[in-house]
């Protein structure tokens, strides 16, 4: 059982770099596991959105994510971002999901190449019915209507717009979490974006970044389930006295 300590709080220092919260969490800091959770969070809901189209299912595999992830953080080499390295675990065990559920969302580069017009058709967006853009005025009710389109699309391109579009990811970094090649992850893109504005317009990139939110009670849920597992296996000590 590792001891709660009482150094400073890497919660409160949101300058520390991830290496230095990792060699934190390593020896049983629990502030320092909150403190990766709360910068990750939405970045992890999103990759996880983008496959599930789900809420609830996006939130139950980013907690999974941390569970897997903070268990084998010797694993983790600093080859890449940790949040893209987080992102790709989390994509992955979305994939599972759907693959429990019976619902197949192949996103490698066989769905890319060599498709026939009919499969185009068919891959074809469905734009939800919204009323006209100057009545949408309120960005509460853009980001809904965003959020319906965005789901609307084919995962493949769905998961691409999310990482590139929404949480800003490098073509590289999307690449790496998608484990697809970067002409690949360019592809789907512009054909996200393609299909979005036909549906919406030059509003879908100008919001794009508001969309997929995940915090207040989500994410506190979140960071307070792991914590607990934590606590549970060892890992970190029990909370000290308020």
């Amino acid at each position: 059982m590792h001891a709660a300590t009482t150094q400073e709080d890497p919660a409160a220092a949101p300058a520390l770099q991830d290496a230095d919260l990792v060699a934190r969490a390593g020896r049983g800091e629990a502030a320092a596991f909150e403190a990766l959770m709360r910068r990750h969070n939405r970045l992890l809901f999103r990759s996880a959105r983008g496959v599930l189209a789900d809420d609830a299912e996006a939130q139950d595999v980013v907690q999974e994510t941390y569970l897997r992830a903070f268990s084998t953080l010797n694993a983790f080499r600093g080859d890449c971002a940790l949040g893209t390295w987080l992102a790709r675990i989390a994509i992955n065990l979305a994939l599972d999901v759907q693959r429990k559920r019976k619902r197949s969302v192949p996103l490698d580069d066989s769905q890319d190449f060599g498709l026939e017009p009919a499969m185009e058709h068919m891959m074809a967006f469905n734009a939800p019915a919204t009323a006209a853009p100057d009545a949408l005025a309120e960005r509460s009710q853009m980001r809904a209507l965003l959020q319906r389109a965005i789901d609307s699309l084919p995962p493949i391109y769905r998961s691409v717009f999310i990482l590139r579009a929404v949480q800003e990811l490098s073509v590289d970094e999307t690449a790496f979490c998608l484990q697809v090649s970067d002409a690949v992850v360019k592809t789907r893109y512009l054909r996200a974006r393609a299909l979005l504005r036909d549906a919406l317009g030059a509003q879908v990139e100008a919001h794009a970044h508001d969309v997929y939110a995940f915090a207040g009670a989500r994410c506190d849920a979140v960071v307070a389930q792991v914590l607990m597992q934590l606590q549970r296996q060892g890992r970190i000590g029990p909370p000290g006295p308020g």
